[in-house]
């Protein structure tokens, strides 16, 4: 059974950083297709960063060059660094992985920058 846990989103100030953290059982990201996705109030879902099992990065224009993805295989685990936070990156952030042709979330972390 695949499970993704995120962890480490926070209260930040706008300028400041925060490192989202995904834990992957069942699978692994050094295969499939993973990313970050987020959702702010009354919005829809929206893709963030995503990361290919060859190691290609794409980013939505709005975190490019503020944001990095990132996995370390041996962990298990997928990152999203995020600089020079914005309050519009307000949002719960969740984890996504596509394999075996199945689409897994994980149940989102809260980011929420001040201004």
């Amino acid at each position: 059974q695949v499970q993704l846990v995120e962890s480490g989103g926070g209260l930040v100030q706008a300028g400041g950083s925060l490192r989202l953290s995904c834990a992957a059982s069942g699978t692994a990201f050094s295969i499939g297709v993973s990313g970050w996705y987020r959702q702010a109030p009354g919005k829809e879902r929206e893709f963030v960063a995503r990361l290919n099992s060859g190691g290609s990065k794409s980013y939505a224009d709005s975190v490019k060059d503020r944001f990095t993805i990132s996995r370390d295989n041996a962990k298990n685990t997928m990152y999203l660094q995020m600089n020079s936070l914005k309050p519009e990156d307000t949002a719960v952030y969740y984890c996504q992985t596509y394999v075996n042709y199945q689409t897994f979330w994980g149940r989102g972390t809260q980011v929420t920058v001040s201004s």
